[in-house]
């Protein structure tokens, strides 16, 4: 699965993309960050609990229970406004 990261989160984690393969018992976007947040530093920055950012899976804003099966890509971007 591709892990990709926008704006200041790519600059914390230290690369905007990653190429990664979970534990089969990550489920879910919550369950994915929480297993992330273990890879460094960056990641843990980056992704604490508490922090303001979104997440989409294969290009579709998504929440963080939303079910991981099948998906290809997550991203995860600070918040956004629109106008």
């Amino acid at each position: 699965m591709k892990v990709r990261y926008f704006a200041w989160m790519k600059k914390t984690v230290g690369v905007p993309e990653e190429e990664v393969t979970p534990p089969a018992d990550i489920d879910t976007v919550g369950d994915l960050i929480v297993w992330l947040r273990s890879r460094s530093p960056g990641h843990a920055e980056a992704l604490a609990e508490g922090a303001a950012f979104g997440a989409a899976v294969d290009q579709r804003t998504a929440t963080f229970d939303v079910k991981l099966a099948g998906a290809r890509e997550v991203a995860f971007f600070p918040p956004f406004t629109g106008g």
